[in-house]
């Protein structure tokens, strides 16, 4: 009886192991290609949003987030339009050179069909803190949904701070 069950679990849990390797395999084709066009434009939008970040214009960075934004910070918890707004707003007050780069090389950007596109990387920010350049490098992923012909951001994690 136990052979006749070893024999049959084996071949089971094989093919349950063979099946989840090529999902996986499968899932991770569906990266756009570097040199594709949405992940171009989505490249281009993340400059675009983060070149406003860099030079405080307040005005171009929030019309890069839909109203009904979703922020996840694995630190500060789940926040929304009106704090990310208000955190650039409080960022340039303070006169706060704290500056956002995309990690060069760790931009993936995944098709949603009939909504637009996944973007995930690593970022770095900087900000000089007594004289001495302090920096961190993050991950993140961002939601970007294309509507009349304008790309927005609907939904960010921001992880492994």
């Amino acid at each position: 009886m136990k052979k006749a069950f070893s024999n049959t679990i084996i071949p089971i849990l094989l093919a349950v192991i063979f099946s989840v390797g090529t999902i996986n395999a499968q899932n991770n084709e569906k990266q756009v290609s570097s040199s594709s066009d949405l992940f171009n434009e989505i490249n281009k939008q993340d400059s675009l949003l983060f070149a406003a970040f860099n030079t405080r214009d307040i005005k171009t960075f929030k019309s890069y987030f839909s109203k009904d934004l979703e922020f996840f910070h694995d630190k500060g918890g789940l926040t929304n339009y009106d704090y990310t707004v208000n955190f650039l707003s409080e960022t340039t007050k303070k006169e706060s050179d704290l500056r956002r780069d995309l990690v060069k090389g760790t931009l993936e950007v995944y098709p949603i069909p009939g909504y637009g596109a996944i973007e995930i990387g690593s970022h770095r920010f900087c900000h000089d803190e007594n004289g001495k350049l302090d920096c961190g490098t993050f991950k993140f992923v961002q939601v970007w949904q294309k509507k009349d012909d304008q790309w927005k951001v609907t939904r960010v994690i921001s992880y492994a701070h």
